[in-house]
C-alpha cells in the first residue's frame, strides 16, 4: 500500500517537475541576462552585509582576521552611547523632514510642469533635474563656499542688503536645517520625475468628462487625480524616505557632522569609528555593529509600511 502511494506521488510530481522545467526553458535568455546582476549583487551587497554582521561580534581593528570574539559587547556599548542616539535621531529628523517638505512640494511642481499650457516646461524640467545628476560631494563643497560666513557669496549678498552675515553651517541651531534644505534642492528633481510619470497615467478623457459635468479643477484634483495616483504616490513616498536615510556624502562635505555633532548622522558616526584618521585605532567591529543596528531599524520601518502600501493599492 505504501509503495503504491509513493509511486502515485512520484507520478504526480514528475509532470509538475517537467512542466516547471519546460517553463524555465522558455525563459533561458532571461536567466542568462539576469545572472551577472545577481552575481554582482551577491559579491558587492550580500557578501559585505554578511561580513559586517559577522564582524559586529568582534573587537576588530581591521588588521588580520578577527579573533577577539566579544559577543554582544559592541551592541551594549552602542546602546549606552549618547552620541550614537544623537546621530540616530538626526538621521530620522533629516529623513522625515525631507519627506514632509520634498514629497508634497515635488507634487505641486510636477502638476505645474505637467500643464501643457506652460511654455518652456521641458527647459524648467531640465534645470530642476540638473542637481540630481550632479555629484553630491561637489554640491556639498560648492555650498560650503557659498554659505561661508566670511567671503561667501550669500554673506556678501546679505551685507549688500544691509543684513548681518549668517553662519548657516557653523551655528548649531541652523546647521541641520541648512543641510536638509540643500538636500531637498539636490533631490527634488527625481521626485518630480516620479510624480510626472504618475500624473501621465491619468487618462485625459476623465478630465474632459469632469469639465463637461461642471467640475472645477479642485474637484477634479480631489476626485480624479489623487485617487488614481495614490498607489504610485505610496511607492514614491517609500523611495523618497529610503533615499533620505543615507546623507553621508552631503553631511561629510558640508559639516562633517558638526558643529558639536548637531548634524552627525549614523553614516558619519560609523565612518568616524571605522575610517577617520581622528581615531587612534580603528574599530571596525564597533562600526559594523552600529551600521547593523541602524539597518535593522530601517528594515522594520519598511516592513511596517508594507500593509499601508497594500491598502493604498487596493484603494485604487
Amino acid at each position: 500500500m505504501t509503495t503504491t502511494k509513493m509511486s502515485l506521488s512520484s507520478e504526480v510530481a514528475k509532470p509538475r517537475r517537467n512542466k516547471l522545467l519546460s517553463r524555465m526553458s522558455q525563459h533561458t535568455w532571461h536567466y542568462i541576462f539576469v545572472t551577472p546582476m545577481l552575481i554582482l549583487f551577491g559579491m558587492f551587497t550580500l557578501w559585505p552585509m554578511a561580513g559586517s554582521i559577522y564582524y559586529s561580534f568582534f573587537n576588530w581593528d581591521g588588521v588580520g582576521a578577527p579573533t577577539k570574539f566579544i559577543g554582544l559587547g559592541n551592541f551594549k556599548e552602542i546602546i549606552i552611547d549618547p552620541y550614537y542616539w544623537n546621530a540616530f535621531k538626526n538621521n530620522y529628523i533629516f529623513a522625515f523632514s525631507q519627506v514632509a517638505i520634498q514629497y508634497p512640494l515635488a507634487l505641486i511642481l510636477a502638476m505645474i510642469l505637467n500643464n501643457i499650457l506652460l511654455k518652456g516646461r521641458n527647459v524648467y524640467r531640465l534645470f530642476i533635474f540638473l542637481p540630481v545628476i550632479t555629484t553630491t560631494a561637489v554640491i556639498g563643497l560648492v555650498f560650503t563656499l557659498l554659505l561661508h560666513p566670511v567671503g561667501g557669496a550669500i554673506s556678501a549678498f546679505l551685507k549688500m542688503v544691509g543684513m548681518e552675515p549668517i553662519n548657516f553651517l557653523g551655528n548649531p541651531k541652523l546647521a541641520l536645517s541648512t543641510a536638509i534644505a540643500v538636500a531637498i534642492w539636490k533631490n527634488i528633481g527625481i521626485t518630480i520625475i516620479y510624480w510626472l510619470a504618475a500624473l501621465q497615467t491619468v487618462p485625459a478623457e476623465l478630465y474632459e468628462a469632469a469639465k463637461i459635468d461642471g467640475a472645477t479643477r479642485t474637484k477634479a484634483l480631489i476626485h480624479i487625480t489623487i485617487p488614481l495616483i495614490a498607489p504610485i504616490g505610496s511607492v514614491i513616498l517609500l523611495l523618497t524616505f529610503i533615499g533620505s536615510l543615507h546623507p553621508f556624502d552631503l553631511i561629510k562635505t558640508l559639516t562633517n557632522g558638526g558643529p558639536m555633532y548637531t548634524t552627525d548622522v549614523v553614516d558619519t558616526y560609523v565612518y568616524r569609528y571605522a575610517f577617520s584618521p581622528e581615531s587612534n585605532l580603528p574599530r571596525y567591529g564597533f562600526a559594523s555593529a552600529a551600521g547593523f543596528l541602524f539597518g535593522v531599524t530601517v528594515m522594520l520601518i519598511t516592513l511596517l509600511q508594507a500593509p499601508v502600501l497594500k491598502k493604498v493599492g487596493q484603494y485604487r
